[in-house]
C-alpha cells in the first residue's frame, strides 16, 4: 500500500514537471515512468496477502470489517482491503502473585472473599483461543486488545462471584475441584459470546490467611498423631492376641498329653529308656533302693 501511495505522489509531481520548461519536461517524463512502475508494484503487492500458519486474516474495507476470513496461505485480495492477522493458537493468560510469573509483572493474583468472610488469594492460568469463524466479530466488537478487555476482567469477576459460595477451608481442600469446574462453566459461556473458546482453567494456588493456614496445619498434625496412636494400639492388640493364642495352645497341648498318658504307657517308656542307656558304652547303671528307676552315673 505504501508503494501505491508513493507512486501516486510521484505521478502528481511528474505532471507538474511536464507543465514546466523543456529541461523539467524531460525529468518529468522519467519521473512519470518511475511512478507507473511503483504503482504497478504497489498494486501487485497489495493484491497478494500471505497468512502465516496458526493465524487467520480479517479483512476491512474503508473501516468496515468483512465477515469472511482468510485462512493460512497465499490469497488474492482487493488492493484497497486492509488485512489484519489474528492468532488462533492456544493462548495462556496467567494471573499470579509471584513476581514475573504472570502475564503482567508484579503481584497480579486474584483476591476474593469467601462465604465465611475471609480473604483468599488465588493464582490462575487461563488457556483459550480465538474461534476462527468469529474472528471478524471479535475485531468488530472488541478489537485486537481482547486480553485486557475480555479475558482478564471476565475471569477475575467470575472468580469473585463464585468464591462467595464456599468457605475458605473448603475452597482450599475438599471443594477445590468443584470450584474450578463451576468457574470454568461461567467463564466459558461469556467467552463463547465474544468469539473466544476456553480450553482449560487451571487453579495454580490458593493461599489462605496466615491464622487459618496455621490452624489447618495444627489440625493435620493432630490427625496424623491420632492415626499413629491408632496404629500402635492396633499393633499391641494384635501382639496380645498372639500371646493369648500361644498360651492357649500350650495349655491345650499339656492337657492332651496329661490325659493320654497312663501308668502302663509310662512304664513302657521307662523300659525303652533303660534299654538305650544299657547299650551305651559311656554309661553305668546302678539300681538303688526299692524303686525301679535307676540312677545313672556317667564315667566322664
Amino acid at each position: 500500500m505504501f508503494l501505491l501511495f508513493l507512486g501516486f505522489v510521484i505521478f502528481l509531481v511528474s505532471i507538474a514537471l511536464l507543465r514546466g520548461q523543456e529541461p523539467l519536461q524531460k525529468i518529468g517524463k522519467g519521473i512519470r515512468i518511475l511512478s507507473f512502475v511503483l504503482i504497478a508494484v504497489g498494486l501487485l503487492s497489495s493484491c497478494f496477502v500471505q497468512i502465516d500458519a496458526g493465524h487467520v486474516g480479517v479483512k476491512s474495507l474503508f473501516g468496515k470489517v468483512q465477515n469472511d476470513v482468510l485462512n493460512s496461505g497465499l490469497h488474492f485480495v482487493n488492493p484497497l482491503v486492509s488485512v489484519k492477522e489474528l492468532d488462533i493458537k492456544t493462548m495462556n493468560y496467567t494471573m499470579s502473585g509471584i513476581h514475573d510469573e504472570g502475564t503482567k509483572s508484579g503481584d497480579d493474583a486474584i483476591r476474593v472473599l469467601t462465604a465465611d468472610g475471609l480473604e483468599v488469594t488465588i493464582d490462575l492460568s487461563v488457556l483459550y483461543r480465538v474461534v476462527p469463524a468469529d474472528a471478524p466479530k471479535l475485531i468488530r466488537e472488541i478489537g485486537e486488545n481482547y486480553e485486557d478487555k475480555i479475558v482478564r476482567p471476565i475471569t477475575r469477576t467470575r472468580i469473585r462471584d463464585n468464591a462467595v459460595y464456599y468457605e475458605a477451608i473448603a475452597l482450599y481442600s475438599t471443594k477445590r475441584d468443584e470450584f474450578q469446574n463451576r468457574i470454568f462453566k461461567t467463564i466459558d459461556e461469556d467467552f463463547r459470546k465474544r468469539g473466544l473458546l476456553l480450553e482449560n482453567l487451571l487453579v495454580r494456588n490458593i493461599t489462605l490467611p496466615t491464622p487459618v493456614k496455621a490452624a489447618i496445619e495444627r489440625k493435620i498434625e493432630a490427625e496424623q498423631e491420632a492415626q499413629k496412636m491408632q496404629f500402635v494400639l492396633q499393633k499391641e492388640k494384635q501382639e496380645a492376641e498372639r500371646k493369648r493364642v500361644e498360651a492357649q495352645g500350650i495349655s491345650d497341648y499339656q492337657r492332651i498329653i496329661s490325659e493320654s498318658l497312663s501308668d502302663k504307657q509310662l512304664q513302657y517308656e521307662q523300659i525303652k529308656a533303660q534299654k538305650e542307656i544299657a547299650t551305651s558304652p559311656n554309661t553305668k547303671i546302678i539300681f538303688m533302693g526299692k524303686g525301679s528307676a535307676p540312677v545313672i552315673l556317667s564315667d566322664k
